[in-house]
């Protein structure tokens, strides 16, 4: 081989250079594919989600909502429903009784067991998000047993880290000309007690990013938010229960009275017609 045959055996500077340009553009278009394609996912994945996580929360204050208990309670005592705003955020809140079994089970240590009670102490309400001024945080507050505090205590379960809106609306009647009642039983004395006709309940939540440290910014395509709304109509049979005030009590049977002092008691019957028993027919009888 002579020597210049030699020297064009090799690439030049200037092809392994274009070479290099054109993987890299082919590696920068293939990343792009991915990028979009994995956000494609988690946008898919946080609609989802959300879509079942908003009515998965309203049916369960709904479910609650409908089992709430009155009988034999004074009506100060079975609804009371708070109008807050925290950071700028509607953040009502919601205390009743209802008969619905428990969902978190309590230790007692005396028997060293869990147990659940059939009627127990339930509300609902929300606080800051500890990461995120923007978003507020919902729990389901529930005590065991009733108490005579029924809108205090209780152990909470969270429900949702990224709500924006929380609004809990009363109407005494029924009808698009109604107007909205923003607190319920909330100071001694309030005429608004007992049952209202109605409750709507409004419920707005923002898509959450898939995997918070995969994703170090939030894609503007993932910024939206969702709003759920409920109506729940309390049936008239519980409403007229409540406005007669049924309340439980224990007979009192007062002792018989007779004309004579020391009198025999009647005799016995064996049937409805009142007939005397068979001791008594023989001796009529025999006279």
């Amino acid at each position: 081989m002579t020597p210049r045959l030699a020297r064009r055996a090799g690439f030049t500077l200037v092809e392994v250079l274009v070479v290099l340009l054109i993987m890299a553009g082919m590696m920068m278009a293939m990343l792009q594919i991915l990028n979009a394609a994995r956000t494609s996912r988690d946008t898919v994945h946080n609609i989802q989600e959300t879509q079942l996580a908003g009515p998965a929360i309203l049916d369960l204050v709904e479910r609650d909502l409908r089992a709430i208990y009155c009988y034999g309670r004074p009506k100060d005592t079975l609804l009371r429903v708070k109008n807050r705003v925290v950071y700028g955020l509607d953040a009502d809140s919601l205390d009743f009784v209802c008969s619905t079994q428990s969902l978190t089970p309590v230790l007692i240590n005396a028997q060293d067991r869990y147990v659940r009670a059939d009627y127990n102490e339930v509300g609902y309400v929300l606080r800051p998000s500890p990461a995120d001024d923007n978003f507020l945080e919902l729990y389901r507050r529930e005590s065991l047993g009733v108490d005579e505090e029924p809108f205090d205590e209780g152990s909470y379960t969270f429900l949702h880290e990224r709500v924006k809106h929380f609004d809990v609306k009363l109407f005494d009647e029924d009808g698009p000309d109604a107007e909205p009642i923003e607190n319920w039983n909330t100071v001694q004395g309030d005429e608004h007690t007992g049952l209202p006709k109605r409750i709507e309940i409004e419920l707005t939540l923002e898509l959450a990013p898939r995997i918070m440290r995969e994703q170090l910014e939030i894609a503007p395509v993932d910024k939206r938010t969702m709003t759920y709304k409920r109506t729940i109509r309390f049936p008239d049979y519980l409403l007229d229960a409540v406005a007669a005030e049924v309340r439980p009590k224990i007979p009192v049977i007062n002792p018989p009275t007779g004309d004579t002092d020391g009198a025999a008691p009647p005799p016995a019957t064996d049937g409805p017609t009142g007939s005397a028993s068979n001791g008594t027919s023989e001796l009529s009888a025999e006279r």
